[in-house]
């Protein structure tokens, strides 16, 4: 489970100005009491770079050509995520309270704050959650994991559900359209088209904007009431396996990895759900995100998964992940027996709940 305005003003002054922001770029200060890592590293700006840090302080210049997400991490638990936009950004705050840290800057990110606030009570108790879970793992408590997830999986909810909110009260915002492309892990297609279709004509006509209907182009292939690729990959043994072959079944063509913790993590969902229906019409594909057959092999093994399990092991570049844009891993498409998706990334209790509908 380990487990994202340009507002033009016809006063020559404000035009003065905001010419004189473009040129000078943004420059981020930054002063993190017990931040012990010698360097702060930069996502987010079409690669990664990184700045010194003397006693906590830190400054980090640049430019952009719109309003644009960063994340800044110590790579060593602390990761903070931020909007430039050509103007002055200012962090303060303790490395051991990132949730508290102050962040100002320019429109986009005071509205980012603002949505922020909205989520502190939700992200303040899916903290505790997250701490709890790790009891619980380590005391191999079942009981008490499937409790937690249940928990995680409402506070995901209502996290998506202020997200969409948000989009809707700020059809301008730079904030609004990377949260549509964040919603892409768990909103079905016609939702985060409409989503999409509300935002403002000049957000959708800037590069993110035109950016995201490329995305949404390649989503809509793997929305509902579509028909699955007919892929063929091979599986442990090497031999090739084709979708088509499990015609006339429910298939839950799932997306996952080795290396990834919410995966494995969610495999036992995916087994209890396999043996209650594998005998009513339903079984699971995996596709694996791997580049190594060993260590494919061997969480296959460990996890005790049994369906068949296919891979090209180009990783991230996975043929069929790729066709499909998918953002994240574990991910999923519930294919009907007729090859056709009717329902995505189902997880924890929604798999079983859904089957259980399907074959009333």
């Amino acid at each position: 489970m380990k487990k994202n305005i340009i507002l033009l003003s016809l006063s020559s002054i404000c035009l003065f100005a905001t010419a004189q922001v473009k040129k000078d770029g943004y420059t981020i200060n930054g002063k993190i009491e017990g931040l012990k890592s010698p360097h702060m590293y930069i996502y987010g700006l079409g690669g990664s770079d990184s700045v010194s840090v003397k006693n906590g302080v830190f400054s980090y210049k640049g430019t952009v050509k719109e309003p644009t997400r960063i994340y800044l991490t110590d790579r060593k638990g602390l990761q903070l995520e931020l909007y430039v936009e050509n103007t002055p950004v200012s962090i303060k705050g303790n490395a051991t309270a990132p949730e508290d840290m102050l962040i100002s800057g320019g429109k986009t990110q005071q509205e980012q704050n603002a949505l922020k606030m909205t989520k502190k009570a939700l992200n303040k108790e899916q903290k505790q959650l997250y701490l709890e879970y790790e009891k619980a793992e380590t005391a191999k408590d079942s009981t008490a994991i499937a409790r937690i997830e249940k928990e995680l999986f409402r506070i995901y909810r209502e996290s998506d559900a202020l997200n969409k909110a948000f989009i809707m009260k700020h059809p301008k915002s730079y904030v609004s359209l990377t949260n549509i492309k964040d919603l892409g892990m768990s909103t079905d297609y016609a939702e985060l088209a409409a989503l999409y279709k509300s935002i403002d004509p000049s957000l959708k006509a800037s590069p993110g904007g035109k950016k995201m209907a490329a995305t949404l182009a390649v989503l809509q292939k793997g929305s509902n009431g579509q028909a699955m690729l007919d892929f063929t990959q091979n599986d442990m043994e090497g031999k090739p396996v084709r979708f088509s072959s499990f015609k006339g079944k429910y298939v839950l063509v799932d997306f996952w990895a080795s290396w990834c913790g919410p995966c494995r993590g969610e495999n036992p969902n995916v087994l209890k759900a396999y043996n209650e229906f594998k005998d009513k019409g339903f079984t699971v594909l995996g596709v694996s995100l791997d580049d190594s057959a060993d260590k494919w092999k061997k969480a296959v093994e460990e996890d005790k998964m049994p369906w068949t399990q296919v891979s090209d092991l180009k990783g991230w570049k996975n043929e069929v992940s790729t066709y499909y844009g998918i953002q994240g891993i574990p991910s999923n498409y519930l294919v009907d027996p007729n090859g056709v998706i009717i329902a995505r990334n189902l997880r924890g209790e929604a798999l079983p709940k859904k089957l259980k509908e399907l074959m009333k």
